[in-house]
């Protein structure tokens, strides 16, 4: 249950980053999680927190999250990404 709701609060500017840091496309974001792009560009289009259904901004979280997206939460600095450390 935790995770839901930290998902609730990745914003769309969050969104655009994490595709720019891994070089996708809106395309590409649908392609890797299942979302269709008039989909990704309705909730691009918007500023603010993910909008509509919760299982969708958990399908596009998990694929960028999938290729090494951190989503760092609002914590007194700012909310960002950033890609994880290789292993």
């Amino acid at each position: 249950m935790e995770r839901r709701l930290s998902i609730l609060k990745i914003s769309i500017r969050q969104i655009k980053a994490a595709r720019a840091l891994v070089a996708w496309s809106q395309e590409d974001l649908a392609q890797n999680s299942g979302v269709s792009i008039p989909t990704i560009r309705r909730l691009e289009a918007r500023d603010g927190e993910i909008g509509g259904r919760q299982e969708t901004g958990a399908k596009l979280v998990a694929a960028l999250e999938a290729v090494g997206v951190e989503f760092i939460p609002e914590n007194g600095g700012g909310a960002g990404v950033r890609l994880k450390k290789s292993r």
